[in-house]
Order: structure tokens, then sequence, then C-alpha cells
């Protein structure tokens, strides 16, 4: 089952980053880390393998990672996995990459494969979104109090925090829109939203979770498997 749109069927692919070095990690790869039973990459692509909305995935990887990763999927049997590629230097790198790779699609979804919790509602809200203007972003707005401080650590001011939001993925965008700027970006932006925001194009945020959280830390592994826990026990 594809998405369904207002015409009939349309092409869900989604490319997941994972091509990045870890330094936050120590002498462990976090995609790869041990997570309730299996590394963290296959909790992300058991999602995405599962939703019904998504057509075909797409991994970039770390060049040194590339016969690990592929083996990975084959020994999951994912089908929907339709390549394994080498990323880039830098996440845009690979993101561009894995978009020429990826063949044409109605809408692409990049997700951080580090982000090992996020589920399947989300791509669905995120295409919901995107309806008006083509790109949405998962975010939550943030709740404690942020000061600005200079290279010293002395704070400088306190930021309103009304109207700032955090953001996660998977971002959601029409290809030809993300592809479009992609093909114009002539400096870095902090998410592909960034790089639309530059075409003028307005961005629509939607919901993201508390839960969708992203592993940079060690500690966050054990955050990761609690949430998967819970998730266990409140399974009927």
């Amino acid at each position: 089952m594809s998405v369904q749109g207002p015409a009939g069927p349309e092409r869900l692919g989604v490319i997941v980053v994972a091509a990045g070095t870890s330094q936050r990690m120590g002498e462990v790869d976090k995609i790869y880390a041990p997570l309730a039973g299996k590394p963290l990459l296959a909790w992300t692509l058991d999602t995405l393998e599962a939703c019904e909305l998504v057509d075909t995935v797409l991994v970039a990887v770390h060049r040194q990672r590339l016969l690990e990763a592929r083996d990975l999927v084959r020994r999951h049997g994912w089908q929907k996995v339709a390549q394994v590629c080498r990323g880039g230097m830098t996440r845009q790198d690979s993101v561009r990459e894995a978009l020429w790779r990826i063949g044409q699609c109605d809408w692409v979804a990049v997700h951080d494969g580090a982000r090992p919790c996020a589920e399947a509602s989300l791509l669905a809200a995120g295409i919901a979104a995107a309806r008006e203007t083509g790109a949405a972003v998962p975010a939550l707005a943030i709740s404690d109090t942020v000061k600005r401080a200079g290279d010293d650590m002395r704070v400088l001011g306190t930021v309103e925090r009304t109207g700032l939001y955090t953001v996660q993925t998977p971002q959601v965008f029409r290809y030809q829109l993300l592809w479009d700027a992609y093909q114009q970006a002539a400096d870095p932006a902090s998410d592909d939203a960034g790089l639309v925001e530059r075409q003028g194009i307005a961005v629509q945020l939607f919901a993201g979770s508390a839960d969708n959280i992203k592993v940079t830390m060690p500690g966050d592994v054990e955050r990761a498997e609690l949430i998967l826990a819970r998730r266990r026990v409140a399974a009927p």
C-alpha cells in the first residue's frame, strides 16, 4: 500500500542517513551498537519495512561499513531496502548521493539512522502536513529556558523561547522539491529543511515525539532501551 494521493497512489522513498563517524560515542559505532537484542540500525529499518506507506528504502553508510551494512540487510531480509550506498564526507553529501540513487518518487523522507524509536505514524503525519507546501518536519516546542553565551561561557542574555522548536526526522518532502533544493545548494545547512527554506518554500511543522530520540551519547542507548521496553509492555 503506497501513499494515497488525490489522483491515486503516490510513491514514497525513505533515505536513511547512517554515514556518521559516531565521535561522541567513543569506540562504538552507534549505528551498530547493540540495542535490545539487535543492532540499533535494525530497529530503524524494521519500522520502515513494516510501514505500509513506504515503497522503497535507501541506506547511506560510511564507506568502511558498506559490507557490514549489506550483510545486515541480507540477514534480516528487508525487501524494501533497495540499496545500501556509500555516504559522503558530510551528511549533506550523503543525502545528495542518495537522492540521485533512490530514483523518482512522489515523496521522499530523510531519516536519521540513529533514531531507532521513531514510529511509522510520524511518516503519515509528515505527508499529511506537507500536502500544502511540499515540505514538513516533526518538531517539539522548547520548554526549557534558553541562554545565549559567549566563548567564555558567560551569559549574554536570555532568549525568548516562544515560537522556538527543536526539529527531528523523518523530514518529508515532495521529491522534486528536495531534489531542486540540493541542486541549488551552495552552502551547508543544518538540515534538509534548511535547504528548502533557502528556496523560499514554506516548511510546515508537525508534532514530533519525545520518544524519537537521536542516539548520540553512550547514555542514549539506555534511554532508547527503556522506550522500547515500555512499548513492549504496552503492546496488546
